[in-house]
């Protein structure tokens, strides 16, 4: 069997034994995903939150589950919210155009 077989192969029997509670041979990680202050970012650019809502090009419902917590922007909406936040004049400039 070839080298990646073999490694592949290891690999699902650690998960599977780590599955049945073996930790011996696994181990675990969380990945946090950036928390962005949606709320600061909003109110550093001095938009309303259906104004903000329609810059990001999601509902009203959305924005208000980012700022309370409930949800956690992902993907592109993510990357826009650090531009608003490191960039926000040029986000100005954007949208006044």
């Amino acid at each position: 069997m070839s080298e990646a077989f073999n490694a592949i192969r290891e690999g699902l029997e650690d998960a599977i034994a780590y599955g049945r509670g073996d930790t011996s041979h696994g181990q675990e990680s969380h990945a946090q995903a950036d928390r962005a202050n949606v709320a600061a970012i909003r109110a550093r650019l001095g938009m309303s939150q259906p104004a903000f809502a329609g810059a990001m090009a999601v509902s009203l419902s959305t924005l208000r589950k980012w700022e309370q917590g409930q949800r956690v922007p992902s993907g592109a909406a993510r990357v826009l919210l650090r531009i608003m936040e490191k960039e926000p004049d040029a986000v100005r400039r954007v949208l006044e155009g």
